[in-house]
């Protein structure tokens, strides 16, 4: 009698385990994230981000975010960059400006006072011109170690999108090492097939530089190949989303607290 006991006895273990577990993953999804979910970010500030994105997104009513920065006083032209006016201006069309550090810096090679010193200055110029302040943030050249996610903590950052060419699954990727593709002249294909990975409860995640990108022509996007990522998408009813926008489905705290940083994944291109 114990003996037919003793199945049924591991049958109850196995669910009480489970009941267990299953609420603390859960609760990082605030609610079911919908197949075709898209989220388009843009890096490095260059001025088609406010001659040619920002038009084309509204014309489109997609979402977006910008992560900025400024590139040190030696580049080639600094009229290939947006000014600081152009970027209120993107903040008053309702996208979301987000942080890129002050002059791009590698992450990866930055003191804790050098990276609070690259997030601060954003941070400043945003306050100073009645920009919202930021709580996301983009690796330049997607460097970074373990020391770096500390000091997003640090800072109370939500987020941060790194590279790896991959889906972003939220129970299973922690919200400072959040995969994307980047794109470029040469991987539309790549790009179309990512987009298709929008599904079963995992976010496609694009990294674009300039469109077109003058200065670093190995990201540069043509503006046609753009404006034909932004046809596929509203043709087949994706919805397009912002950073921030993506706490209406994550839990960003919670994800931070349960999920393992794990940097053994690819995180860059």
């Amino acid at each position: 009698m114990q003996l037919a006991k003793l199945p049924l006895l591991r049958i109850y273990l196995g669910i009480f385990c489970l009941l267990i577990v299953l609420p603390a993953n859960s609760q990082i999804i605030k609610k079911p994230i919908p197949d075709k979910l898209v989220v388009l970010t843009f890096d490095d500030a260059p001025a088609s981000h406010y001659s040619v994105v920002g038009p084309l997104l509204k014309k489109y009513d997609f979402s977006a975010t910008f992560f900025v920065c400024e590139f040190p006083p030696n580049a080639k032209d600094s009229t290939l960059y947006m000014n600081w006016r152009q970027i209120q201006h993107l903040d008053r069309m309702g996208f979301e400006i987000a942080n890129h550090t002050h002059s791009h810096a590698n992450v990866r090679n930055l003191s804790k006072e050098e990276f609070n010193s690259q997030l601060s200055y954003i941070e400043d110029k945003c306050e100073s011109l009645g920009i919202p302040k930021p709580f996301n943030f983009a690796y330049p050249g997607y460097g970074l170690n373990s020391k770096s996610l500390s000091y997003l903590e640090d800072k109370n950052y939500h987020s941060a999108r790194a590279g790896g060419s991959r889906v972003y699954d939220p129970k299973i990727d922690h919200p400072y090492l959040i995969p994307s593709w980047a794109t470029d002249e040469t991987n539309q294909k790549e790009i179309f097939d990512a987009l298709k990975q929008a599904k079963n409860g995992k976010i496609v995640i694009l990294t674009i530089h300039g469109v077109p990108d003058i200065e670093h022509p190995w990201v540069n996007t043509p503006p046609d190949m753009f404006e034909g990522y932004l046809d596929f998408l509203k043709e087949n009813d994706f919805r397009v989303i912002s950073f921030r926008d993506l706490e209406e489905y994550v839990d960003f705290e919670k994800a931070r607290k349960e999920i393992v940083p794990d940097l053994s994944k690819k995180l860059s291109n």
